[in-house]
């Protein structure tokens, strides 16, 4: 999902999570739902995890330090922390670094296109040219 870049990721997360469509090997339809969910602190809000909850979705989302303070300072009442798993946090580095080997192409880096779809085209072909020269496992 492609939005501006004045917008948080947090507001947009119902819509991305919304959008999901995982291919199963056999026939029948795409799944809807992922099995767990990781995010950076950025996504650690009540919403989000609340929507998760929700729908039945673990997350594994770091707690921001304001809010580990917050729930410290309300005592029992804070509650108790949410559960994070630090090794299926590891697995997020995947992402960062595809998203770092897309930031090398200067246009999708600047965001020189004006209209989305062609920003988007870029980001197809750039993936592309990143599969490409990937060497064959």
């Amino acid at each position: 999902m492609l939005t501006p870049g004045n917008v948080n990721d947090a507001t947009a997360f119902g819509q991305a999570l919304d959008g999901i469509r995982v291919p199963r090997s056999g026939p029948g339809r795409p799944r809807t739902t992922p099995l767990r969910v990781l995010g950076d602190k950025a996504y650690s809000s009540r919403a989000i995890r609340h929507l998760l909850r929700r729908r039945g979705i673990a997350a594994t989302i770091p707690e921001r330090r304001d809010q580990v303070g917050n729930r410290r300072r309300r005592g029992r009442s804070g509650g108790r922390p949410p559960v994070f798993d630090k090794e299926i946090y590891r697995d997020r580095n995947v992402v960062e670094r595809c998203f770092a080997r897309l930031k090398q192409f200067r246009a999708i880096a600047t965001r020189f296109d004006k209209l989305a779809d062609r920003y988007r085209a870029g980001v197809v072909l750039a993936s592309l040219i990143l599969w490409l020269r990937e060497p064959a496992r």
